[in-house]
């Protein structure tokens, strides 16, 4: 039976396109729920506290990890999603499971890990997070994976190269990489946690940026988005003007930029809804563009914002040379775990010493080191190398 709650275009639990594997409903769950709380139990979610954002776990206790935006993620999507008659269970799942795949050591990380996969296939977190929930997590009997229902996997995939859409479509005809194929769209769902992952990220990396002391509340006078609500803020409590008062004011000028950019989405998005008239969530896959977005002069603004983020951030000096010993680590245990798949814990090392074609060693690097945290794959890099490349 449809959920009355829901707006018509939003997911409905009840008409979900079901999960790999047939599975017996819950009888207090709805399926969606089901998902979040097997993404909330599973190893890979754990790990996320101790993979990086944009700082190393171990520069400081209060800097965001993996596991920190997940969850402010969740909490924006969950927010707006009410708002749009969308099922938050299902963003919430969708939210919590996006960063499943990535790297330890962040996007360089990533990049370190693509580098040596570069023959092999590739390597992308997106794809590497869908991989997670499908394939390499082992909690049940009866299948790998999560088993988890189309919509939590098309939400999860949000990126897909024409190359590996269709080497996906070939194992799951009519699944969850179709989309990439048709040039068709995601759910509103999924549309939304994409948005949500970049509110979330912009605003705590101002503030762990400003927290660390590479960017500077004087910087960010010279964002027009930022420096708008830092206006606003000083208006509404004129003490945060003040030298002691600098840290409130930082929290309440992101507050409130974080409360606009939600509201916007929520206009833009209702109005887009309220011009289309989708009467499905099918609809909704069916539409051009996507419908969940900020308004042009909002669009506009975030593009500055992350601009600036990019420029003096991400690319300080302190970061890139942080970033630069994490691809070493990357790139040293990938070379290491090819030559000798012995050292690989947790039956990767007889996976890959078993040479299945379908499944080449390298891949079963690449999802082992994948799944490291920060700090295992620092004291596996020592214990391996003999090298330090962190102080």
């Amino acid at each position: 039976m449809a959920d009355a709650r829901l707006a018509v275009y939003a997911c409905d639990p009840a008409l979900s396109r079901g999960r790999r594997f047939t599975e017996s409903p819950a009888p207090t769950r709805s399926e969606y729920q089901r998902d979040r709380d097997r993404i909330v139990h599973s190893t890979a979610f754990r790990r996320l506290v101790y993979k990086t954002q944009v700082f190393l776990n171990h520069e400081g206790d209060l800097f965001r990890t993996r596991l920190t935006h997940s969850l402010e993620v969740a909490q924006l999507g969950r927010s707006i999603a009410r708002s749009l008659g969308l099922d938050e269970d299902l963003v919430e799942a969708i939210a919590l499971a996006h960063d499943l795949g990535h790297t330890p050591f962040g996007h360089a990380g990533q990049d370190a890990l693509h580098a040596c996969m570069q023959d092999h296939g590739g390597f992308e977190h997106n794809l590497q997070s869908l991989r997670v929930v499908d394939a390499l997590e082992e909690r049940y009997p009866a299948f790998d994976g999560l088993n988890l229902c189309f919509e939590t996997r098309e939400g999860i995939l949000k990126h897909c190269a024409r190359p590996a859409a269709e080497a996906l479509e070939a194992a799951e005809p009519g699944g969850v990489a179709r989309r990439f194929i048709d040039r068709t769209q995601p759910s509103l769902e999924a549309q939304l946690c994409n948005l949500a992952d970049a509110i979330a990220y912009n605003a705590h990396d101002v503030d762990d940026g400003v927290r660390s002391g590479l960017i500077t509340l004087e910087q960010l006078e010279a964002v027009p988005l930022f420096d708008r609500y830092r206006r606003a803020a000083i208006v509404r409590h004129p003490a945060l003007g003040d030298r002691s008062g600098r840290r409130r004011l930082l929290y309440e000028s992101i507050r409130l930029m974080l409360s606009d950019q939600v509201y916007d989405v929520i206009d833009t998005t209702a109005a887009a809804l309220a011009a289309l008239a989708p009467r499905s969530a099918d609809d909704v896959r069916a539409a051009g563009k996507p419908l969940v977005g900020f308004s042009a002069t909002m669009h506009a603004e975030t593009t500055q914002l992350k601009r600036f983020l990019f420029r003096d951030l991400y690319r300080h000096p302190e970061v890139v040379t942080v970033a630069d010993a994490g691809k070493i680590v990357v790139q040293d245990l990938f070379a290491v775990y090819n030559a000798e798949p012995g050292e690989m814990r947790g039956g990767y090392g007889e996976r890959a010493l078993a040479g299945n074609p379908e499944l080449p060693r390298e891949r079963i690097v690449a999802d082992y080191v994948a799944g490291m945290t920060d700090r295992f794959a620092t004291s596996e890099h020592q214990r391996l190398t003999g090298r330090r490349v962190f102080d």
